[in-house]
This record gives structure tokens, C-alpha cells and sequence, in this order.
């Protein structure tokens, strides 16, 4: 697996941000494949995070922690987030 250039804040911890589809514009610019690490708020919520990287709540369609499904009701929750911790996020998508 790549390494990923990191961003640190001086307060909060670093998780990896993976934005996929047209919203992949919006990681930072050292992303690399679809990912980065990135510092957020110690006690942030899903949604929090949404809004810091400006990406449209009505565009987070499909948001994975850990691979695991996160519904809209649970996304302004404080304190999932965990150091180290994967957050995917795709938008909607249409297909026959």
C-alpha cells in the first residue's frame, strides 16, 4: 500500500479521509488514491468532518467508518471517531 503524506494539527488526531467519484476533488492536494490523512477535532462528529473538507451533505451519500455503513441519523454523533480511523465517503450513484 502507497505511503501518504500527512497533515497534522496541533490539536486533534489524524484519520484517513478517502473521498470517492466527483467528490474526490475535494481531498487535500496530497492525496493519493482517493485518500489522506488529515487532523480533525478530537471530538468531531462524522458531519463535522463532512463540512471541514466541503463536501455536500446531500452529496455523502454512502459514509463508511471502518467499512462499516454509518446512517444519516448517526453522523452528527461526537466521539465516533478514533485516531487512525477510515472515513469513506461516496456520493450517489445512478446505473441500470
Amino acid at each position: 500500500m502507497p505511503t501518504m503524506s500527512r497533515v497534522r494539527g496541533r490539536d486533534g488526531m489524524n484519520i484517513t479521509l478517502k473521498l470517492y467519484a466527483n467528490l474526490s476533488h475535494l481531498l487535500p492536494a496530497h492525496a493519493q488514491y482517493n485518500a489522506a490523512e488529515v487532523s480533525v477535532a478530537d471530538n468531531a462528529s462524522l458531519n463535522m468532518v463532512i463540512d471541514q473538507f466541503r463536501v455536500p451533505r446531500e452529496s455523502a451519500h454512502l459514509v463508511l467508518l471502518n467499512g462499516v455503513f454509518v446512517c444519516h441519523e448517526d453522523r452528527d454523533q461526537p466521539g465516533r471517531l478514533k485516531a487512525g480511523d477510515a472515513l469513506a465517503i461516496w456520493p450517489p450513484v445512478a446505473g441500470g
